[in-house]
């Protein structure tokens, strides 16, 4: 069983990162966001509860994310473990997550942080925002997102550096490069694919 975790910041290469990690290892990436369209998309109670929130403009509380969370915890596939990406962001959601594992009998193997250069960061955004034709990618609107990550994710890396977990990656560079980062790194903390 492996329990992982992935953060970065917006253009660092999360998801591309987190879906070779999880093929390694054979577990699913869990992010926050599908789970929220998969369970609006198949309308079940929860997703209605999300809908009718954010159709109010408003933020899923974390009483409800964690909820979902724990849902998908519980399917079939993540049985074996999971790689978590956007969750937890706030303390709360770091106690519950630390709740869930206790009753699967395991904590977190490791948080992997990819590290990355705001500026670097900045083109890949803007050569994203040029590609997918995103008008509302402004530099001012991606400096912000940035700013709202390290202000969100900064006490959620200080509770799990305090357990030791946290694995700092530099993200930058070949796409392979970075992953064979990550596994070594893995690796040396004794989480390897089986």
């Amino acid at each position: 069983m492996t329990q992982l975790l992935i953060v970065g910041p917006p253009g660092a290469g999360k998801g591309t990162q987190a879906s070779r990690i999880a093929q390694t290892f054979g577990i699913p990436t869990i992010s926050t966001g599908d789970i929220f369209r998969s369970n609006i998309k198949e309308q079940t109670e929860l997703g209605k509860q999300v809908t009718a929130i954010l159709d109010a403009g408003d933020y899923v509380p974390d009483s409800l994310t964690n909820d979902l969370v724990e849902d998908r915890l519980a399917q079939a596939d993540a049985q074996e473990g999971y790689l978590l990406d956007g969750y937890p962001r706030t303390e709360g959601q770091v106690e519950f997550l630390d709740a869930v594992n206790e009753r699967r009998g395991r904590g977190l193997d490791a948080v992997v942080r990819l590290v990355a250069d705001h500026d670097e960061v900045i083109r890949r955004l803007q050569l994203r925002a040029a590609e997918q034709g995103r008008s509302d990618d402004t530099d001012e609107a991606m400096r912000h997102r940035l700013e709202v990550y390290e202000r969100e994710t900064e006490p959620i890396l200080a509770a799990y550096a305090a357990r030791g977990v946290v694995v700092e990656i530099d993200g930058l560079g070949d796409i392979d490069e970075v992953t064979e980062r990550i596994l070594s790194a893995l690796s040396v903390r004794g989480v390897a694919a089986g």
